[in-house]
């Protein structure tokens, strides 16, 4: 299994971004990019997802989504992956679990969104990825105010690192999580969807 899954060296700190990625775009990028600056981190994988457990409508082929993620992801320290299909998981605790008996001297630290944020306690086992892992939270368009005011981030409050703190996140202890403000890009897959330019 070891060899299917992308290197990090003892000590590391590998930032995860998880998602169906349908189809993958330039705010995947500019929020990746903004998170190895951010968030103290070595590496980025990409976890492009099998499917997502909250969505009804299944996401085009994985083979697809990985091929156009390879394509627009150009950077020396991110990796795109397929290690939820690899690993046969289906949540997101469930891989972070696997991840950290496959590398227990790697320091993985989660990245999402403020949008996930919002949504975060309708994750499975919200909790447990909370105290599992450092996460990092991202700003996007309209979402600061409904992620700030979270289920999430009011129960796990005063583990909030500030933002003029966020380069220590990846060194942190867990629970601990960070919210920055970037340039944003107001870009979605769901809008790339509906413009009919990812059929």
């Amino acid at each position: 299994m070891r060899h299917e899954i992308p290197f990090a060296a003892a000590g590391a700190v590998v930032g995860l971004l998880g998602g169906s990625f349908d189809p993958p775009h330039a705010g995947h990028v500019h929020i990746t990019r903004e998170a190895l600056k951010r968030f103290g981190l070595d590496q980025v994988w990409w976890m492009v997802s099998p499917g997502n457990p909250l969505k009804a409508r299944g996401p085009a082929a994985i083979g697809r989504r990985l091929s156009a993620a390879q394509e627009i992801m150009q950077h020396p320290r991110v990796r795109v992956t397929e290690i939820e299909a690899l690993l046969g998981t289906r949540y997101t605790a469930q891989t972070l679990s696997r991840l950290q008996e496959l590398y227990p001297r790697v320091r993985f630290v989660w990245l999402m969104g403020a949008d996930n944020l919002a949504d975060f306690h309708r994750w499975d086992n919200w909790r447990g990825i909370m105290q599992s892992v450092p996460i990092g939270v991202i700003a996007r368009p309209g979402d600061r105010l409904s992620a700030r005011n979270s289920k999430a981030a009011e129960a796990f409050a005063r583990y909030r690192l500030p933002a003029s703190a966020s380069h220590l996140l990846g060194r942190s202890g867990a629970p601990a999580w960070c919210f920055v403000n970037v340039p944003m890009l107001a870009i979605s897959s769901s809008a790339i969807r509906a413009q009919g330019d990812w059929t």
